[in-house]
């Protein structure tokens, strides 16, 4: 099976590069099932029912999510609704939203997906060690291939999953940050794993924002709303090649396609 993991989608430009790069990828790549962060996909912050729809008619099978998944505050009436629009699992017991799911791919084989979020400079929620270990066991009822979104700030919170995890899941693919990295690597027990996945959206920019409202606010501590940035948009993401039948990964790539020439 070859899965493709898209990096945190920024706004309106995020969205933009899903609708004019993916089929394409898809179609090259021979991907599977395509799996994204949707956490920023409206207007840089939070979701909303119709961005949710677009990207879904836009190959997405799955949407991953992180803290930003409440910025539109809208989504409480609809994150219900979506059986693969995903929040981290390790959010208090009653929370709306579910945190994992496992669904049938075009292959006839089932997919598992955990979405956790780190606590480290962020929420003080639920351990995502002790939650994943608690929704794998569950999900392994149903299938022994598992990506896990770890949507984190530390570094090191991130490895540590990984390796925690490793020979449990298939991927451990981290997010938030927007910055991808160039560790990627398959574990020696078989998952995959990379710091962070990257950004969908404006490199024109401060992790999608415009460059003058962020320095703006680094200059002088001032609060400003943050806008998207718009200029030199890509898609950032993963794929990952694994084993049917131990659900054990191959492989791991990067991906970073320019939108130029496609605007």
């Amino acid at each position: 099976m070859r899965v493709l993991f898209i990096g945190d989608i920024v706004g309106k430009p995020g969205r933009k590069a899903v609708r004019a790069l993916l089929p394409g990828i898809v179609g090259r790549y021979a991907v599977d099932i395509v799996i994204a962060n949707c956490e920023n996909a409206a207007g840089g912050f939070g979701i909303t029912r119709k961005v949710v729809d677009e990207l879904y008619g836009n190959e997405i099978d799955i949407l991953t999510s992180g803290n930003h998944i409440w910025d539109k505050k809208e989504v409480i009436d609809f994150i219900d609704d979506y059986n693969t629009l995903l929040r981290p699992s390790n959010y208090p017991e009653g929370t709306m939203g579910k945190g994992s799911v496992a669904i049938n791919t075009r292959l006839g084989i089932s997919l598992g997906v955990l979405n956790l979020e780190g606590r480290i400079f962020m929420k003080p929620l639920d351990c995502p060690f002790r939650v994943a270990e608690r929704e794998i066991e569950r999900l392994k009822h149903e299938t022994d291939i598992i990506i896990v979104d770890m949507h984190a700030e530390a570094t090191s919170e991130k490895e540590a999953l990984g390796w925690f995890l490793d020979g449990k899941v298939s991927a451990v693919l981290g997010t938030h940050t927007h910055v991808q990295t160039a560790d990627e690597r398959v574990l020696s027990h078989g998952t995959a794993y990379i710091t962070d996945v990257g950004m969908t959206g404006a490199f024109d920019s401060v992790l999608g924002i415009k460059k003058e409202i962020a320095l703006e606010r680094f200059l002088r501590m001032l609060p400003n709303k943050f806008d998207v940035a718009k200029g030199d948009i890509r898609l950032q993401g993963v794929l990952i090649d694994i084993d049917n039948k131990t659900g054990r990964s191959v492989s791991i790539e990067r991906l970073s396609i320019s939108m130029e020439g496609r605007e």
